[in-house]
């Protein structure tokens, strides 16, 4: 079992970025990697990707050197089981209304005495390479739970989400928090940005990583001159769409993670 290289990042202060990848194919998992990211979340909630191509599609990642995300569907324990199982280093939890949905994930994804994730060999603990005990207290300590935004209801109850503890990266998802709204993809209405500064806020709170999406190179620059900075705490972004880092030919756009104020991490989505 590898490092979570974007858990440790986050955790130093650092900013790391990533992609959605809503196409299943290896090589292309490989190009994200090749092109400077630090993690890419793959799909299984709205694309068709059975188990065999999704450990492949992992794979890629660990080979590129890019930390695997998986948003699994929406209310599936089983799901979360064969995504870990198959490598992903952190669980992508689409439509969080309220902290049931958290604590059902945590418990598919930890083992005791956080969770009751299946105990299984396989590619975790390196088919046999690991000691049992020792991988159980590395998958609890590296894994991370990292919560979907994307409805009224959730905004609402985000303090009751994030106040006991267990989500690791805060995303919000304006597609469909706009259609909650009653105004399906206006992403840049008043409402969709009033709701994604108030989560950004609660993730400030309670120092929780926030993620939030990029889609053109010059955003970054919008980004600065809207006055907000680098670290959560000095700002909200203006629609829920930060920039991706623009230093050089990589990560033009995407998904962009903060660490939180007191150490702690990323992505907000493509809804």
């Amino acid at each position: 079992m590898r490092p979570n290289e974007v858990r440790h990042k986050l955790g130093a202060g650092e900013e790391v970025y990533g992609l959605f990848s809503t196409l299943p194919e290896p090589t292309m998992v490989e190009m994200i990697g090749c092109a400077g990211y630090d993690f890419v979340i793959l799909d299984t909630e709205h694309t068709l990707v059975d188990p065999q191509r999704l450990e492949n599609l992992i794979r890629a990642a660990e080979t590129a050197g890019l930390t695997p995300f998986v948003r699994v569907p929406e209310a599936d324990p089983g799901a979360v089981l064969r995504a870990l199982d198959a490598g992903a280093m952190g669980i992508v939890v689409p439509h969080v209304r309220g902290r049931a949905d958290i604590d059902a994930t945590i418990r598919a994804a930890r083992y005791a005495p956080e969770g009751m994730r299946s105990l299984n060999g396989g590619r975790g603990p390196g088919f046999g390479l690991i000691d049992p005990a020792e991988y159980l207290r590395r998958a609890n300590a590296e894994i991370m739970v990292i919560a979907l935004l994307e409805d009224a209801e959730g905004v609402e109850a985000i303090d009751e989400i994030l106040s006991p503890g267990g989500v690791d990266l805060v995303l919000p998802g304006p597609g469909d928090l706009s259609q909650s709204y009653g105004v399906p993809w206006q992403v840049r209405h008043p409402r969709v940005q009033e709701a994604v500064r108030t989560l950004r806020e609660a993730c400030d709170r309670h120092t929780v990583p926030f993620c939030a999406m990029s889609t053109t190179p010059d955003r970054r620059a919008q980004w600065r001159a809207d006055g907000h900075g680098v670290r959560r705490g000095r700002g909200p972004g203006s629609d829920g769409a930060g920039a991706a880092r623009t230093s050089g030919a990589h990560r033009r756009a995407g998904v962009r993670a903060t660490p939180s104020a007191v150490p702690a991490g990323a992505p907000g989505g493509n809804g």
